[in-house]
């Protein structure tokens, strides 16, 4: 992370927020991905610690843009305020768009040869664009009270979710020196795994307090988003939730390595439900 004011006092806050977003308590999930697609296909952990970072603070970006009263409205992340409530709107904003920046910059400096450098960029900003991240997000604000539909809500998981979950896989299959093919298993193991969490997510948003989510608890329906329990019913999302998990371990029969390890990160996607 940069120096604590970049130089110039008044920035305080805005590295301070930065810093609160990304280091807070987190399960690091996509980041952990993305340093262990590397190993599984013959690649060193310490390889992908760029991008994994990369991945980090692009996920927290996201975070802090989809909790401003803007968006989802939310005051906790992670168990703690979400970074508008202890920075205010202006400077939350402004830390997110940092982040984006600061992502790539780290990127850049990736180990690893020049075109898969430029592959790991290309997969992460598909990834957070319009048909990423930010389109996901932008259908899931603009159905919310709508009839659900089973076809919006797997566009909107595929994307909000899914793209950034796979993208996190194939960036450290590539700059782990895999296979294309390598490189599409572990994109669409991460896929899929990336499915199986949100499904998760909506089921327990329903079900689980604040304090076992770490973030508010029954805003979905508060809210009428279009989620998977909303369009499906909650037992046929368990049911496709766990569906994902197994196509996901498919998926990672297709390495070389790390097979078990993969299959049970995705078994971890589900079994918060227990």
């Amino acid at each position: 992370m940069p120096k604590e004011d970049g130089g110039m006092p008044q920035l305080k806050s805005l590295y301070q927020a930065m810093r609160y977003a990304c280091l807070n308590p987190g399960k690091r999930l996509r980041p952990t991905l993305c340093l262990l697609c590397a190993e599984a296909v013959g690649g060193e952990a310490l390889a992908a610690i760029e991008v994994a970072c990369a991945v980090e603070m692009i996920h927290c970006f996201s975070l802090i843009h989809d909790d401003l009263p803007a968006l989802d409205n939310d005051d906790l992340r992670r168990g703690l305020p979400s970074v508008h409530k202890k920075f205010g709107e202006a400077v939350a904003v402004l830390s997110g768009d940092a982040l984006i920046g600061l992502a790539f910059e780290v990127l850049s400096r990736a180990k690893g040869k020049p075109e898969r450098v430029l592959e790991c960029l290309r997969r992460l900003t598909e990834a957070i664009g319009v048909d990423g991240l930010v389109g996901g997000e932008t259908l899931d604000i603009l159905s919310e009270g709508e009839v659900p539909n089973r076809e919006v809500v797997q566009f909107i998981h595929s994307r909000k979710t899914g793209a950034l979950f796979a993208a996190s896989c194939a960036a450290g299959a590539a700059i782990g020196g895999g296979s294309a093919g390598d490189v599409q298993s572990l994109h669409q193991y991460g896929d899929e795994l990336g499915l199986a969490f949100q499904i998760t997510d909506d089921l327990l948003n329903q079900s689980s307090s604040e304090n076992q989510l770490g973030k508010s608890a029954g805003s979905d329906l508060a809210r009428e988003k279009m989620t998977y329990p909303a369009a499906f019913g909650e037992d046929v999302a368990r049911d496709m939730a766990m569906e994902a998990v197994q196509r996901a371990q498919q998926y990672a029969l297709h390495v070389p390595k790390m097979q078990s390890e993969l299959a049970s990160l995705a078994l971890f996607a589900v079994e918060r439900l227990s």
